[in-house]
């Protein structure tokens, strides 16, 4: 599904916007997922199971070598104008939601977390709304390793 949605992203940067389009509504239909070819997504980031039920806010930024769950929401909030910023290394786990704020690099977010506020480097945030209950982690990958 990510190469879809980087075909997709390529059309549009290239002006070819119907193309940008089609891809999208194929994503939508296909996986059930928002994922607008205007968000930015790095290189090596993945959605698990294929983005299944995931939504994307179209200003979004996600950093490098990410795995975003299914279910996730990355989007905006009533009175708030700019959508979340995700940093580098980051896992956000299934139905999680990032509402605005910015995500530092190597962060991992709990299943079902909701998160409001920006969330520093190198931490583990968990809980509605979510908090930090671990810090100085590294990577993610260095991380789940450890449990």
């Amino acid at each position: 599904m990510i190469d879809l949605y980087q075909l997709s992203r390529t059309a549009y940067l290239e002006g070819l916007l119907e193309g940008a389009r089609y891809l999208h509504g194929f994503i939508r239909l296909k996986f059930n997922a928002r994922v607008p070819y205007t968000a930015v997504i790095g290189e090596g980031t993945k959605l698990s199971l294929s983005g299944l039920g995931t939504a994307i806010h179209p200003d979004s930024i996600i950093g490098k070598n990410c795995v975003i769950g299914q279910n996730v929401t990355l989007g905006g909030r009533a009175g708030k104008t700019h959508p979340p910023i995700i940093g580098d290394n980051v896992f956000i786990a299934p139905g999680a939601k990032c509402l605005g704020g910015k995500i530092g690099n190597n962060v991992v977010v709990g299943a079902n977390a909701v998160v409001l506020n920006d969330v520093p480097d190198n931490c583990v945030v968990a809980g509605v709304p979510a908090k930090i209950i671990s810090t100085d982690i590294g990577s993610y990958t260095a991380y789940t390793r450890r449990r």
